[in-house]
């Protein structure tokens, strides 16, 4: 009962998750491409206004004027729309699902005893120490550099530095795949957090200031750009990191945190790509091509550094074919019973798939060969230690013909 109510809270709170996430990243890469689109306004009333750029759009059958005031709008209307829940909602079901999904059951989707051999209390801790320590640090990174020199291109430099050593931490302490989602979900948890310790308490000032009749201080719409800028370079790279779940041959790679770090830089440079090229055509700047031309080159780098050894491909379905009618249930089933039945047996059927049977083996014979040999997913982190020479086994069987009595 406790796995079946689990498969709904993680389907619902994916799909809560999703959603908000769709709204946030939407509104995001809108209003950066609106900043990016403004262009200063033709109307004498509206420059007397204070206003700072204008845009003209068509969309759903209606045209659009957007406009935007340098500090502040003349007078504040009735009701003031804010962009803030999109952000709380997607971080807060983001986090309730990889609690429900990873923190809930540490020992098994957290845990990689081949790495760490750690107390799941241990390694929860230490999980949610990645998004403290990496906000903090963070944080003060864009504190102590932002305001200087060149402040952006250092802050740039040091938090893709910060990212790549949380990387490497975490793919070397954590299972694969449970590492990937939490540098994600640590990159997120900053995202979220520039909106709620900097964005809205600056924007609450400035709307307090406009209320009493107060000057307004431009440092706080300065803050929220920058922390705003550095949300919408992190957001494809989150979702590299969210999506590689689905793919193991990213985290069960020997160099796994290389190849993340390798496709959330591809991502940025895309993204880059994406921001520079409103003010290409508004003449503010040079063609952006060469950004999403680098982050192509790193992702077909990536592919072809991955790609598997034909040679090796060829001596393991050779030494296969030498075993055909060799292997039958009887010497499959040891293996099976030390490995899989804790999970998949009488007293517990993850995932509603049982093994400890011929007939109920030779219905998922199939899904068996493919999660144990080629994607290498079970055991799940191989939480039941098993062997290479037993995966070869249990491929071996398969191949020569998942015979069962």
């Amino acid at each position: 009962m406790e796995s079946y109510l689990l498969d709904w809270a993680n389907l619902l709170l994916r799909w809560v998750h999703v959603i908000t996430a769709i709204a946030w990243v939407g509104s995001s890469f809108y209003f950066v491409f609106l900043d990016s689109s403004l262009t200063p306004p033709v109307d004498e009333d509206l420059k007397k206004q204070g206003v700072s750029g204008e845009l003209w759009a068509v969309h759903g059958g209606g045209f659009y004027h957007p406009v935007k005031f340098a500090v502040k709008p003349p007078g504040l209307p009735e009701h003031l729309h804010w962009f803030y829940w999109e952000s709380y909602s997607t971080w807060l079901s983001g986090f309730a699902l990889f609690t429900v999904s990873y923190l809930w059951n540490a020992s098994a989707y957290l845990i990689d005893k081949s790495l760490m051999n750690w107390s799941p209390t241990a390694a929860v801790a230490t999980a949610l120490a990645f998004f403290v320590v990496f906000w903090l640090l963070y944080d003060g990174i864009c504190r102590v550099f932002g305001p200087r020199k060149n402040g952006d291109a250092i802050v740039g430099g040091l938090v893709a530095l910060l990212v790549c050593a949380a990387s490497y931490l975490a793919c070397h302490w954590f299972a694969g795949s449970s590492a990937f989602l939490l540098v994600g979900a640590m990159m997120a948890t900053a995202m979220s957090a520039n909106v709620f310790f900097w964005i809205i308490p600056g924007q609450r000032k400035v709307v307090a200031a406009i209320k009493a009749g107060q000057p307004v201080d431009p440092v706080h719409g300065q803050r929220g750009k920058q922390r705003s800028v550095h949300n919408t370079y992190f957001t494809l790279p989150v979702l590299f990191a969210m999506l590689s779940n689905h793919y193991s041959f990213t985290w069960s790679h020997p160099q796994n945190w290389l190849v993340l770090t390798l496709m959330m830089l591809a991502g940025a440079a895309i993204r880059q790509f994406f921001v520079l090229r409103h003010g290409y055509k508004l003449g503010r700047n040079r063609h952006p091509l060469a950004y999403a031309l680098v982050g192509m080159a790193v992702i077909i780098g990536v592919i072809v550094w991955m790609k598997p050894d034909a040679t090796d491909l060829i001596a393991d379905n050779a030494r296969s074919a030498r075993a055909t009618g060799q292997i039958d249930y009887q010497s499959v089933q040891p293996v099976l019973a030390q490995r899989c039945y804790q999970c998949h047996g009488a007293q517990v059927q993850m995932k509603n798939v049982r093994l400890d049977s011929p007939g109920a083996l030779s219905l998922h014979a199939q899904a068996v060969y493919q999660q144990v040999v080629l994607t290498r997913l079970m055991p799940m982190n191989n939480a039941t230690g098993i062997t290479e020479a037993e995966r070869a086994l249990v491929g071996q069987w398969f191949l020569a013909g998942a015979s069962t009595p």
